[in-house]
């Protein structure tokens, strides 16, 4: 559904940070350095070790006179139990959830606050895909079980990503919708900026309410001449997505997917996806599975524009949840984040035609169940809405 978004503002300053030992401290350096608001939102929220340093780092924040507010959803939440979430609460954090679970709501159940995002005394944003638990990040361990990303960001982008924020927050209601208040569109992409002149734009998903991040994604695989790389480790893409990666494909384009391998969290999911496979493999796209551990980041680059943020670009996504991408044009980041796909590559195995037709039988049937199932719910849920 078209509607306004934000525009793109410039002088903005983007890197990127991969894994949670890059990111949750830097994180938490910044709200040790607050002086007067700390937001965060989240989906994914469980006790242990990561909870546990998240919340001595709000809970010091607040002792020394700092807002913090918390924005969790109340499903991806419900493993952030006592006593750390009575440790925010008595140290006077503002925390809220994001459509609490009850069998009385139904189906209103499936809508999910899926945004993952950092505001330091609105001059710095963090955003990516990783939730607070103890696979994305272990405070004395080197290495993280799951592979994620992050951007931080100062400049101009960030009162956007503040609005989106305080929006949510105010209304903290799927119904509520809310659109920002000047651009009606998509904005035009500007051209690479020189280096130090980052280019950046919030894109959101409100459910049905808004697409956004799916317009934009669809519009740039539209115009992509050289590359287009996409990551994400839920892959059930809408058809607009998957008719543009192999109309790209045919064009010549450099379309590269990276995607999940055996290890993931929800292998039902994993298996349902690669129905998509032998169509994409015959139009020239190129498939990789991510082996050493589940891959979780969210990142695309067509060209020199990268979005990254906590979209899948899934029929899911799109379907129930509040989403957020940062998309950019910045030499800097471009770079970072070719030099992060080209690793990510260099440990994934390529599925090629011949290694797909020579599957075996019980993967065949995996495959054929789950995506008959996904097939099924998604098109019940298309015919009741």
């Amino acid at each position: 559904m078209a509607g306004p978004v934000f525009p793109w503002r410039n002088d903005n300053r983007f890197e990127l940070l991969i894994d949670g030992p890059a990111f949750f401290p830097r994180m938490l350096a910044a709200v040790e350095r607050a002086e007067g608001q700390v937001d965060l939102e989240l989906y994914l929220v469980e006790a242990g070790h990561c909870a546990d340093a998240v919340v001595d780092t709000l809970v010091a924040a607040a002792g020394r006179g700092v807002r913090v507010r918390c924005l969790f959803d109340g499903y991806g939440s419900l493993a952030f139990v006592n006593p750390a979430r009575q440790r925010l609460l008595d140290a006077s954090v503002e925390l809220r959830l994001y459509n609490p679970v009850s069998w009385r709501r139904g189906g209103r159940n499936l809508f999910r606050d899926h945004r993952k995002l950092l505001l330091v005394d609105q001059a710095l944003a963090v955003v990516g895909g990783t939730g607070v638990t103890d696979q994305f990040w272990q405070p004395e361990a080197a290495s993280s079980e799951w592979h994620e990303v992050m951007v931080q960001m100062q400049g101009p982008v960030v009162a956007d990503w503040q609005m989106l924020f305080d929006r949510q927050w105010r209304s903290n209601n799927r119904r509520t919708a809310w659109r920002p208040p000047t651009h009606f569109g998509l904005p035009r992409v500007p051209r690479m900026p020189p280096s130090g002149d980052g280019l950046g734009r919030v894109a959101y998903c409100d459910a049905r309410q808004h697409r956004d991040i799916l317009r934009s994604l669809v519009r740039a695989l539209h115009a992509g001449q050289r590359r287009i790389w996409l990551a994400t480790p839920y892959f059930l893409p809408t058809y607009s997505v998957r008719r543009s990666l192999r109309r790209a494909a045919q064009r010549g384009v450099d379309v590269r997917l990276l995607l999940t391998g055996p290890r993931t969290d929800h292998p039902s999911v994993r298996y349902a996806g690669h129905r998509y496979y032998p169509k994409l493999l015959r139009a020239g796209v190129k498939i990789f599975e991510y082996q050493p551990c589940f891959m979780h980041l969210k990142m695309v680059m067509v060209d020199d524009w990268v979005s990254i943020g906590s979209c899948n670009f899934d029929h899911w996504n799109l379907r129930f949840n509040l989403e957020a991408n940062i998309e950019a044009l910045d030499p800097a980041l471009t770079a970072a984040v070719e030099a992060s796909f080209r690793a990510d590559l260099a440990q994934s195995a390529e599925i090629t035609q011949e290694q797909w037709q020579d599957r075996p039988l019980w993967r065949r049937a995996k495959q054929r169940m789950w995506g008959w199932l996904d097939r099924l719910v998604a098109n019940l849920l298309d015919s009741r809405g």
